[in-house]
């Protein structure tokens, strides 16, 4: 997630001390060059054999589309033979009797029945669990924050937006958070928005929850609406998220820091909010009007956001459910996969410059034929420790082991995933280029993390695992259980990691590496999600391309194996101000739905004088925050 204008306080390190733990070792060992082209990742290739490493000179790539010429515009493209169709866009119904968007006479209770803002993660599930997708399924999309110089008209500037905001502008922009859920349904080849279905939803950032797991009634947990720490209104700015074997919906909060504000008159707490970047005057003016969201007067109401949390799609009366036992950290995803004994594994980064990768392993299998609806309540929460041998390991976060005793204030399992922050820190967890996605490749059995960026990292702090100083551009890490790719064993304590590709323009900025056969289209700014096509093929979407490197966020796309192997050629960019999210491939690979968040997002724009009036173009209408999907024009699979 790019923050917008005004909200540094996303990239600014909470973090104390991010340590260089092995930096010196590396610099003995290997060159920076040799670590992804030879050296380690040769090693980390095993009995995958040649496949496993970067090739030194050009192959072919199995993806056959030609490739987007790079640009920043007012409007998206897309690769020649292939057709984009906007789905959905803030504003439009969700529910049945939601009213028509108007974005000059917005409300409450209008935006509570429409899509939601600054749509982020997507999910496209069947219309039953466990069943294919046919011509009619629901899409799910997490809303992640405002832009509330965006949002209204008269706001003016990030900056003056935040003096401007009154209580029924706040009160729209909580029904703007959360998620939705739609149906939709196939026209032909493509795609479109269904008649609001029975299934249709709106969660938003006053919809009752509870509180699971290790922190659930935790004196911390306790509010004077909520005695018990048990039940909590709403969820906050979600990110990337993932979804569970049984068919529910994984939806994590991030940057909460943003919606909380005022003095804390409780110090046992100083240095946990401070460490999660909770500030008396946040970019938001949200404390100035909702008493909960100031600390003065609710100093625990923070520590109840920044959790997974889990949504049942097939029961519109369910109640969404905070997975405490999941850590509470800026969460950027939370991709399930498999240990061989059936037990589920959740991967998830911290994005934060210099925070950390995290692993969660149920204690128990899930048993496809009783679905143990409470099987995220119970299991190991771990962070991940690379280290300079090409091994890297995963330390359990479990109170009363090493440093996370009640001489460090960890005196229960409570305490430590309300902390998780601080628990990683006491561990010696790998500080990172702010770890966003992590994803289990299903066909090579690898997990990809995508590193975005990290200005602040200094030559002294440079690792193997983040190897470039002042790192503007990003990277994306391979991670290789044992047993890849036949039996991965996703819960095993040690893997084996590598560099995947170094972002950035080569031959222009210091330390960028892909494929020799890049083409000049091909290279790519700030790695933030991913998802993966029948073939194993990656495909990355950015988030920051525009600041860092001049060009639109974007799609790229590259084989993890063969001749092909990192060569990432382009395939969509969109509009300027934005970025790109999801994205979701069909199991066909006959489309990809893409997240189209915050166009518009520049210096100087507002709702009245926009950057681009993307995808409306219509005189006096705001950019629109969108879900797109886009297949190929001859019927065929994306990419070819």
């Amino acid at each position: 997630m790019l923050a917008p204008m005004d909200f540094d306080s996303e990239n600014t390190p909470s973090n104390p001390d991010p340590r260089t733990t092995f930096g010196e070792i590396i610099a003995q060992r290997y060159s920076r060059r040799g670590a992804l082209l030879g050296g380690l990742a040769a090693t980390l290739a095993g009995p995958a054999g040649p496949a496993g490493a970067v090739p030194m000179r050009g192959g072919p790539s199995t993806l056959t589309f030609p490739e987007l010429r790079q640009q920043l515009a007012q409007t998206d493209a897309v690769a020649e033979g292939h057709d984009r169709r906007l789905l959905i866009r803030w504003g439009d119904p969700v529910l049945a009797d939601a009213p028509a968007f108007d974005p000059r006479r917005q409300s409450a209770a209008a935006q509570a029945m429409q899509f939601g803002y600054n749509n982020d993660y997507i999910a496209v599930l069947p219309m039953r669990p466990g069943q294919p997708i046919g011509e009619r399924a629901l899409l799910w999309a997490n809303h992640e924050y405002t832009n509330t110089n965006l949002m209204f008209p008269g706001m003016g500037t990030p900056a003056e937006a935040r003096g401007r905001v009154t209580a029924e502008h706040v009160a729209v922009e909580l029904m703007a958070h959360g998620g939705s859920l739609v149906e939709i349904e196939r026209e032909g080849r493509a795609w479109k928005l269904a008649s609001p279905g029975r299934l249709n939803r709106r969660i938003t950032a006053e919809t009752l929850m509870r509180i699971s797991g290790p922190a659930a009634g935790h004196p911390w947990m306790r509010t004077s609406g909520d005695p018990e720490g048990r039940l909590v209104r709403g969820m906050l700015a979600n990110c990337a998220g993932g979804i569970t074997p049984w068919g529910t919906i994984l939806t994590c909060e991030e940057n909460i820091n943003f919606a909380f504000g005022g003095a804390l008159n409780d110090p046992a707490q100083a240095e946990s909010q401070r460490r999660f970047g909770i500030m008396d005057s946040p970019p938001y003016g949200w404390h100035r009007h909702v008493a909960r969201f100031n600390r003065s007067q609710e100093p625990n109401e923070s520590n109840r956001f920044g959790w997974v949390v889990e949504v049942d799609p097939y029961d519109p009366q369910s109640v969404p459910v905070k997975r405490t036992a999941l850590g509470r950290f800026k969460h950027e995803g939370a991709a399930h996969a498999f240990a061989p004994d059936g037990r589920v594994v959740i991967y998830m980064g911290d994005d934060q410059r210099f925070d950390y990768v995290y692993r969660f392993v149920t204690a128990r299998p899930h048993d496809p034929a009783k679905p143990d609806r409470n099987l995220l309540d119970e299991g190991m929460l771990s962070v991940a420790r690379f280290d300079a041998d090409g091994t890297m390991r995963w330390l359990p976060l479990v109170q009363g082991s090493g440093p996370l005793t009640p001489e460090n204030g960890f005196h229960s399992q409570g305490d430590v995933v309300i902390q998780a922050r601080r628990a990683a820190d006491l561990l010696g967890a790998t500080p990172m280029d702010r770890p966003e996605d992590v994803e289990a490749n299903p066909v090579n059995g690898r997990v990809y993390v995508m590193l975005t960026n990290n200005a602040n990292r200094t030559a002294e702090q440079v690792n193997l695992a983040n190897p470039r100083a002042a790192n503007a551009h990003g990277h994306v890490l391979e991670l290789i259980p044992p047993g890849a790719p036949a039996r991965p064993d996703h819960a095993a304590e040690t893997m084996r990691w590598g560099l995947f590709l170094r972002a950035g323009k080569p031959g222009i900025d210091a330390g960028a590496e892909y494929h020799r056969a890049t083409s000049d289209q091909g290279w790519l700014s700030c790695p933030d999600n991913c998802a993966f096509d029948s073939k194993g093929r990656i495909w990355i979407a950015t988030d920051g391309a525009g600041s860092t490197a001049g060009i639109a966020d974007g799609v790229w796309v590259a084989d993890t194996a063969g001749a092909g192997r990192a060569l990432t050629r382009l395939f969509y960019q969109a509009p300027t101000g934005a970025e790109v999210c999801g994205p979701w491939i069909l199991p066909d690979d006959s489309a990809i739905f893409l997240a189209i968040q915050h166009p518009g997002q520049d210096p100087g724009s507002s709702f009245d004088t926009p950057s681009t009036r993307w995808p409306d173009f219509a005189d006096g209408t705001p950019p629109r925050p969108s879900v797109i999907v886009i297949t190929h024009a001859a019927g065929g699979p994306i990419g070819s």
